[in-house]
Order: structure tokens, then sequence, then C-alpha cells
């Protein structure tokens, strides 16, 4: 009898493993069939990826132009028009739908973005065309380059990887594209659990970067994998990748992006003009703080997109108005001169939503061909590939990520080339949140930047070094390649490039800075408490706290410490040393918050009168504050008011006059 019981439980065992090793099997093809293929029913087929761009595509007819090059529509109207045909959640790059259980930290915490909701947007899915509408009747050259496409990666999301892949492959002639090269930087993820279809209690895991990957790119012949043998950065990384191309033309771009409508061929178009420019992309952001869509990746563009790539002294990445006379005709540059770099317009795909536009600003970018750009974004552009190993690379000094933007966009202009921003190429890209993953331990931004300062700059490191004293005593490394590469190129000084390239920087970052009006703590005259920042991030609110001043020395950095400065807006540090926070306000009896800096005055653009009022011009109201609730607010404007006047710690008297008579 208990031989016959032991017998009955020993099959009741193996019939429970036998229906939980099914119903997982089950699970994992149905989340295989979701999230590998990400294709709705209703649009796709079960393999979405066999409708790539350009497979079933007829040429058109070429024209040839008073130049003798013959053009053609490089256009894949049938691919358009099946991406305009597309619905469901994300597609046409709007936001997806959040509820607040989607914005758990676990789904940014190993991406930086919100990788529950990339998951459940198709790998095929469509974006909006936001080009100018010049651009679209745009011809290129029938006979273009070909380009290998380097996309290197380090602990990607699985449908961010997959989905810059398809939206490659989908909205690119084939033709063009010599390979696809993913570069995996040692990604060491132990495992990643996958949530559409699972509770997070329940998720299926496997180290899907590694065989999976291998797998599914299978399926894509132009795809191979490449993998480094320790964490190498994005830099070394970028290098290998280029290293292994075979493309006439190397193209980079990021892990997380979205190709948009007929981008490739305004590049290669360029391109095929000439090889010393290097072309950018026209980056946009999938994200908008300020709008809260860091969750639902909806596709946006960047604030002043009609601006140009350029740095402050602390060699932060900014955006200048671009000067008329830098924009230009002609949609096959780079096709002549082969010492270009071409940059994309880089638009804005939301880290929390997904929602996909363009960036403010944006309704003139286009009606020029290209535009000449000092500093690239980033690290999406096309440049020929046998020039971009005669200008020697990236400096392989460099570590892991931070600076080579500004060391490949000096090289390039000091060194006998260009650089422009080609407006009608858009690619969509996610900014992170947060970096994700840790840095090795004893590399810094800060090595990276005096490096370059020091390669490059000349005697204009003097005044990063005056802002940053910190670099004067760090470690850059052995410069000596670099420095012997620059002369062996004959390069020309930094001096000539803040004269010819970005001669209008100063005028908006100006290496001296200007006399401050105003410094020190903000006194209210009623409670005779201080303004004060706890947080130093966009979207903190300006508080009333006791004033330290009197009770020990206050550093620069302390939240009581700010500067009205020459760009007529308040912000966090002393005169030398500034946040890139600004207070802002957005309406009459708005809060006073901060926000990123932005040099364009409207929300930031502040007053300080005479009946000591800090006035707000586009409100026409005055900041006010609530010593009870601790609250700093815009109210109507009431001379008679205490808690409507502020007391400097110090002021030029001569700059604010200055001021008050330009407002005049």
């Amino acid at each position: 009898m208990r031989r016959k019981e032991k017998r009955l439980l020993q099959f009741a065992g193996l019939l429970i493993a036998a229906l939980l090793f099914l119903s997982n099997v089950g699970l994992w093809s149905l989340y295989r069939d979701r999230v590998f293929d990400n294709s709705p029913s209703t649009v796709d087929g079960p393999r979405g990826i066999l409708q790539i761009q350009g497979l079933n595509q007829m040429r058109k007819v070429a024209q040839v132009g008073i130049d003798g090059v013959r053009r053609t529509d490089w256009h894949d109207y049938e691919a358009m028009m099946r991406d305009a045909a597309r619905s469901g959640n994300g597609e046409q790059g709007k936001p997806f739908p959040l509820t607040e259980t989607d914005r758990v930290d676990q789904a940014y915490r190993e991406n930086g973005f919100n990788i529950y909701i990339s998951d459940r947007i198709s790998l095929n899915r469509s974006v909006p065309d936001i080009r100018h509408p010049n651009c679209k009747p745009k011809l290129y050259a029938e006979k273009l380059p070909n380009t290998s496409i380097i996309i290197p990666f380090h602990n990607e999301g699985w449908s961010s990887l997959l989905r810059t892949v398809h939206s490659v492959l989908n909205r690119s002639p084939p033709q063009l594209i010599a390979e696809i090269i993913l570069v995996d930087d040692f990604s060491d993820k132990a495992s990643s659990c996958f949530p559409p279809l699972l509770p997070y209690s329940l998720n299926l895991c496997t180290e899907h970067l590694k065989l999976p990957l291998e797998e599914y790119m299978m399926r894509m012949p132009k795809v191979r994998i490449m993998r480094t043998k320790k964490r190498e950065g994005l830099i070394r990384t970028r290098l290998l990748g280029a290293g292994a191309a075979k493309g006439e033309v190397i193209t980079f771009l990021d892990s997380h992006c979205e190709a948009n409508a007929n981008w490739l061929p305004p590049l290669l178009g360029e391109k095929y003009k000439t090889t010393s420019v290097i072309q950018q992309q026209e980056d946009h952001r999938v994200s908008d703080d300020r709008c809260d869509r860091h969750d639902n990746f909806g596709y946006d563009t960047q604030a002043g997109d009609a601006m140009r790539g350029a740095f402050d002294w602390e060699m932060y990445y900014k955006r200048i108005p671009i000067p008329p006379e830098l924009q230009g005709d002609d949609p096959n540059r780079i096709a002549q001169n082969r010492k270009i770099i071409v940059c994309p317009m880089i638009d804005v795909i939301d880290p929390d939503n997904f929602g996909y536009d363009t960036q403010a600003g944006d309704a003139m970018r286009g009606a020029f061909d290209w535009e000449m750009s000092p500093v690239m974004a980033g690290g999406l552009f096309s440049v020929d590939r046998k020039w971009f190993w005669e200008l020697g690379g990236y400096d392989t000094g460099l570590e892991i990520w931070g600076g080579e933007q500004y060391e490949i966009s000096f090289k390039v202009w000091m060194c006998g080339g260009r650089m422009e921003d080609i407006p009608c190429s858009r690619v969509g890209h996610i900014y992170r949140k947060y970096v994700p993953y840790k840095v090795p331990g004893g590399i810094s931004l800060a090595k990276n930047l005096k490096r370059v300062a020091e390669v490059w700059m000349d005697e204009y490191a003097e005044y990063v070094f005056q802002r940053r004293p910190e670099y004067r005593h760090l470690s850059a490394g052995d410069m000596t390649a670099q420095k012997e590469l620059r002369n062996r190129l004959n390069c020309k000084s930094f001096k000539w490039f803040m004269s010819n390239v970005a001669w209008d920087l100063p005028k908006h970052y100006p290496m001296v800075e200007p006399p401050a009006a105003a410094w020190g703590e903000i006194r209210n005259m009623a409670s005779g408490m201080c303004m004060e920042i706890k947080h130093f991030v966009s979207g903190s609110p300006i508080r009333l706290e006791s004033c330290v001043k009197g009770r020990g020395e206050v550093a620069w950095s302390h939240g009581q410490v700010l500067t009205f400065g020459w760009r007529e807006d308040i912000r966090v540090g002393d005169p030398m040393h500034t946040r890139k926070v600004c207070f802002d306000a957005v309406s009459h009896n708005s809060l006073v918050t901060l926000y990123d800096c932005h040099g364009m005055k409207g929300n930031q653009l502040w007053r300080y009168r005479e009946d000591k009022s800090l006035y707000h011009p586009v409100s026409n109201s005055c900041m006010d504050s609530s010593p009870s609730e601790r609250r700093v607010f815009m109210n109507t404007c009431d001379p008679s008011s205490l808690s409507q006047q502020w007391l400097f710690e110090k002021t030029n008297a001569t700059v604010l006059e200055h001021f008050n008579r330009g407002a005049n």
C-alpha cells in the first residue's frame, strides 16, 4: 500500500512539474511573440521585421541637374504609407498612456528610462514625419556611398536596442546600408527580467544581450555583433566598431534611438560631395522634464531647435542661435568633400512615455540644407571612413564617455574639415534621466575635459581652469601622441577656431564674466528670512529659511548664495561659480521654482527695482512671500507690501542702473 502511495506521489509530482514547465514554455512563447517581434497583429505580420523598407522599393526616375549630377527621390512612399496607417500604443510617436503603476522605480533602475513602457510599444512603431516641408521634395544624388552604422551598447534594454535597429532597417534604403555593427561593451547584467506579460514576482529572466540577441539578429543578415573583452567605455567601443567597418562612410548612433523618414540620404548626400565634413543628424529627445514626460516615451523636439552646438567655459554643452549667414542651400555637399562631418537633427523621445516630437522652434529648420555647427551634441554623426582615421579617430586616452564631442569637433574644424547639422535628417533619441551603470573607479569626466582643453584649446584653456580650479592639479594622462598628431596634421590654433567658427559664442558665453548686478543672500524685509534652495534641480521650489549669514562662513555652493547676473536672471552661486539652474515663474500667482537656465530671458527675466521689489515682466507681477508657509510666489505688485521687498547682500549700482535703463 505504501509503495502505491509513494508511486502516486511521484506521479503527482511529475505531473505538477510537467504542467509548470508547459505553462512556462507557453508564457515564454507568448512573451517571445509579443516582445521579440513586438508587432501589433492589426498592422504587422507575425514577423514584422520582414517588412523592411526597400525590399519591394521601385527606383524613381533620376533627374539630371545643371551640374550634371543625376539625382533621385530616395523616399520609400509605400513604407511611409504603412507607417501612417499604424495605430496602437506609442504609434505615430504619441505618448504611452501612463498609470501610477507604470512609474515604478524598478522600471527606471537598469536603464535610466521607463523600460516597462518601452517593452509595451512595438519595435516597428511609427513616428511622425516632422521634417520641414522643404525637405520632402529634395532630391539627392542617384549614386551615394554606403555606410556602416555603428551602435555601441552597455547593459541596454532589450526593446530600446531592438527598436533602434528596426527603425534603421525600416527607414533606410537597403542599398545604402553596408552593415549594422552592434558593439557590446562588456554588458554584465546577471539577468534581465521582462515585465510585459507577467507580474514582477513571476518574471521570466534571461541574459538577453547574450544568446537571445545572437539568435534574434540571425534573422537580419546585415547586422553583426562584436563584444569587448573588458569594459572599454563608449569612446573606445565606438573605435572598435569603426575599426571593423567596411562601408565607405561610418555612421555612429546610440543604442536608444529611432530613425525618422528618409533620414539617411541627406547625410550621405552631404558626404558624397566632401570628405572633410562631419555631418550630424538632428537629435530629437524622447522627453521633456518640465512637462513630466519622461515616463511615456513621447517624441518631442528640443527647446530652441533653430540653434547650433556650442559650450560654456565650464565645458557644458550649450546651444546658441544660428546666424542667418551660416545657413546654406546645397543638398549634396558631402558628396564632393570628404573632410566633412554631418549630424542629423536630434528629436526628443520621452524617457517616461516614449512620445516623439520635434524641438521647440523647429519650424524654420529644413529651410536650408546645412548649417555650420562649432560643436556636435554627442555621438550621432556620419563621416568618411578613411578621413576619420586620417584624423586619428577619437583620442583613446579619453575614458568611458564625456568630452569626446569637443575633441572630435575641435579636431575637425582646426585640422581642415567642417562640421554641419543636416536639418532634413532626423533621429529620435532618449536622454536618460540618469546614468544607470557604474563608472570604473578612478575615472572622471573632469579628466577627459582637462585632456581636451590641454590638447586643443591653447591659451583659452585658462578660462576653463579659472572656473574649474580643481582641474589645474588633475592628471589628464600622457598627451604626447595627441599633440604630435595636431602638429602632424598642421592644425590651426584655437584662436582661429574662436575667430572663424565660434565667433558668436562670446556674446552668449563670454570668456570673462561681466559684472553681476547683485549677489549673496536675498533677505525678505518683512520676515527677515532668506531665500534658500534645498535641491539644485529643475522643479525645486524657492523656500524661505532662517538666514545663515552671521552664523559662520557661507560657501559659494550654499543654497542661500544667489547671483542676479548679467543675463538678468537669478542663479544659485556666487558670480564666479553659478549653477546652471535659474529662478523661473510661469504666470501670475505661480510658485517661483528652479528651471534649467536657457539664457533667453522670458520666464527667467527679472528686474530689481528701486522699491526693492523683484519684478517679473512676463507675468507683470512681483515676487512675494509667506513666512508661515515658507513659500515664495508671484503676486500683484504692491509697493507698500514689505513681503514683496527684498534686500541683496551686495549690489553693483552701475549695473543695476544699466539693467533698469535698458528696460525702459
